[in-house]
């Protein structure tokens, strides 16, 4: 009895151990099981041919002529599952889609970076290199994102109208330009009684044509 006690405790001392390294195997990657980062954004037993890009590849043919429909054989990429028109399970499918690149989508098709270190309101406007990239349900050829040329279209949370009315009331003690981050100019018609009312005549003529901004250079809301 003695000697089966003590095969029986070493017999649960072996299981723990290979319990313990099975377990440590796994975490330390040796069974991966790591998921596709694309496959989130798949969404699962839905339309093939309404896959997201990033979800398909496709046989894209670059001699197509531009601004004409064509059509693509696409193949869904591994761990995406997806349905024809009648709901079987489909790998190869083909896609319908207008032939042009990816920078040659209208503006609504993409999303791109805005900048808040340029000017709005300058002669002439300026313009900033902008990161865009094509939204997930829009097909096109080459890159999906691409750097564009854009102008200067950011707002810091000035309000056109405050700006007025504060320029008609109180624009003889600078509070427009005190409002739009202007405080030399606010100073300066303060201790001036607005120019004696001809500035603060200039500056509502000014604001209500949108020609003084704010001082950062946005756009008014």
């Amino acid at each position: 009895m003695a000697a089966a006690a003590v095969q029986l405790r070493g017999l649960r001392r072996l299981c723990r151990v290979l319990l313990f390294l099975s377990q440590f195997y796994i975490l330390s990657g040796g069974e991966s099981t790591d998921i596709p980062p694309y496959v989130t954004k798949c969404p699962s037993n839905g339309l093939c041919s309404r896959l997201p890009a990033d979800c398909i590849e496709c046989k894209t043919n670059f001699s197509c002529v531009y601004g004409k429909p064509v059509t693509f054989d696409c193949t869904v990429k591994p761990s995406v599952t997806c349905v024809d028109q009648d709901f079987k399970s489909q790998k190869n499918f083909i896609i319908n889609m207008t032939c042009r690149f990816c920078w040659q989508l209208p503006e609504t098709d993409y999303e791109c970076s805005n900048s808040t270190s340029c000017m709005t309101v300058s002669c002439p406007r300026q313009r900033y290199i902008a990161n865009c990239t094509v939204r997930d349900h829009i097909h096109c050829l080459g890159n999906r994102t691409f750097p564009k040329m854009l102008y200067c279209n950011w707002t810091g949370g000035y309000k056109w109208s405050t700006a007025l009315a504060l320029s008609i009331t109180l624009g003889g003690f600078g509070a427009d330009r005190f409002y739009l981050g202007q405080w030399r100019e606010g100073l300066g018609k303060l201790f001036s009684f607005g120019g004696l009312g001809i500035w603060t005549l200039i500056d509502v003529l000014l604001i209500g044509v949108g020609y003084v901004g704010p001082a950062d250079g946005s756009l008014y809301i």
